[in-house]
């Protein structure tokens, strides 16, 4: 089921910013989602996962500044707080009352700040497969050459082949899109995230989390080990946990129905 049904721009938070919207034909009443995806992952990349949750939801994926189709290049904040702040922002823009706030990686520690420092209207908050590295932790497991080399590949051309070094057990329409894509990562962007990732502590705005809270894990990632499990919960002790065993970091891409089975019913349906 094609659930697609533009893709569009505003201006909010001072930035151009691109979304892809899914499933919210006018007259549906679907209850609004936005997904805002990883560190090198514009919108388009999330387009097999969005169509999904279109069944549901008005689904809104976001290109977070630097990336994809939103504002980029130098002179632009691409610090935690700015990022987290887009989405308040598109969310004031766009008229949106009510929404389910989901992020992967990056934009998990975007999201959790995003819901701590713009509350209004959140309903509940997804975090898949945050980075939870930090000052005084160990780091994130991977490194930051494996994004620069691919970007710097991607700019000058690049194919699915050649993609496939970076991620080799992609299928060939995942390695094509992320080929034909990547160059939109803005270099710097991606290396303050990833900077950010060490330095700005994910960990800090869990106790005030305004709303309930579910923990997707990937049981392959090594990105969010037991103990992080453990002292997460500590500080959010209302948070749901679900772990999708057979997956890596990118979830969806290695296992889809059980990223999806994940969600349970957390966010009042079962997507499965």
């Amino acid at each position: 089921m094609n659930t697609f049904i533009h893709g569009g721009n505003v201006q909010a938070n001072g930035i151009r910013q691109h979304y892809l919207r899914y499933g919210g034909q006018d007259g549906t009443g679907k209850p609004v989602l936005l997904l805002i995806p990883g560190i090198t992952s514009p919108a388009i990349t999330w387009g097999f996962v969005a169509e999904r949750l279109g069944q549901h939801f008005d689904t809104y994926v976001l290109d977070a500044r630097g990336r994809g189709l939103s504002s980029t290049g130098p002179g632009l904040d691409y610090g935690t707080d700015a990022c987290a702040d887009d989405i308040g922002a598109f969310v004031k823009a766009m008229g949106i009352d009510a929404y389910h706030l989901v992020g992967h990686s990056m934009g998990a520690r975007f999201a959790v700040r995003s819901a701590v420092r713009n509350p209004a209207g959140l309903q509940s908050l997804v975090l898949i497969d945050p980075p939870v590295s930090g000052p005084g932790r160990r780091e994130y497991p991977s490194k930051l050459a494996w994004y620069v080399d691919s970007i710097r590949q991607s700019l000058t051309g690049m194919d699915a082949n050649a993609m496939c070094a970076f991620c080799p057990t992609w299928t060939e329409e995942q390695l094509q899109v992320r080929a034909e894509w990547l160059h939109t990562c803005y270099e710097p962007a991606v290396v303050r995230a990833f900077n950010d990732f060490h330095e700005v502590d994910f960990h800090q705005d869990l106790p005030h989390l305004p709303v309930p809270a579910l923990l997707i894990v990937a049981g392959r990632g090594g990105v969010i080990q037991a103990g992080d499990e453990a002292e997460i919960r500590d500080l959010q002790p209302g948070i749901q946990i679900a772990r999708v065993e057979n997956a890596g970091h990118m979830i969806p891409w290695d296992d889809l129905e059980g990223f999806f089975a994940a969600f349970g019913d957390f966010l009042g349906q079962p997507l499965t």
